[in-house]
């Protein structure tokens, strides 16, 4: 028996263990409602959750296709942007990963074959952890391009209502073209 082998049959321990880990960080009554309700339109966030866990532990069992992988993160990861988790929060699960199936497959992950293969497989997790905090700086950066783009519209909303900013009519010509036709 490998370790492919060894995940495959933990799966369902393995990700269900791991969501909790996911939702650690949400406040209690935010954790019992994702860890419990399944149905995607009542709990959006649970189950994109648990569907992004459960398809990256596959990924990771399989080809890891990074294509594939990196949407799942996305999908985890974009809801933990926006809700302004620190990024420690919002991609430490992560290793937690590592963690949980050393308590599940204990010993074995000592056997010799296995534990070259478990080295291996820790780099993966270790490349899925950079990956998503690529992922958090990116959203972080369009969360705040949103507000900076909000505060500007706003600013100029209020400077117009005060009479301290105009709109330039869009068919006027440039200060030069004017200059030329005036002189």
């Amino acid at each position: 028996m490998d370790l492919s082998d060894l995940l495959a049959e933990k799966k369902s321990p393995v990700v269900e263990k791991w969501c909790d880990l996911i939702l650690e960080v949400y406040p209690e009554e935010g954790r019992r409602f994702f860890g419990k309700q399944k149905d995607q339109f009542a709990n959006p966030v649970g189950r994109t959750i648990f569907e992004g866990a459960e398809s990256i532990y596959d990924e990771l069992l399989g080809e890891a296709n990074s294509e594939r992988i990196s949407l799942f993160l996305d999908n985890i990861i974009r809801v933990r942007a926006i809700q302004d988790f620190s990024p420690s929060q919002a991609t430490g699960f992560i290793f937690g990963l590592k963690k949980i199936i050393g308590e599940e497959l204990g010993d074995q992950l000592q056997q010799e074959g296995i534990s070259e293969e478990w080295a291996a497989f820790n780099s993966r997790i270790d490349g899925l952890a950079l990956m998503c905090f690529d992922i958090y700086t990116e959203c972080r950066q369009k969360v705040f391009d949103i507000r900076v783009k909000e505060l500007r519209n706003q600013s100029h909303k209020l400077l117009k209502m005060a009479g301290l900013a105009y709109e330039l009519p869009e068919n006027e010509g440039t200060l030069k073209e004017d200059n030329a036709n005036n002189g």
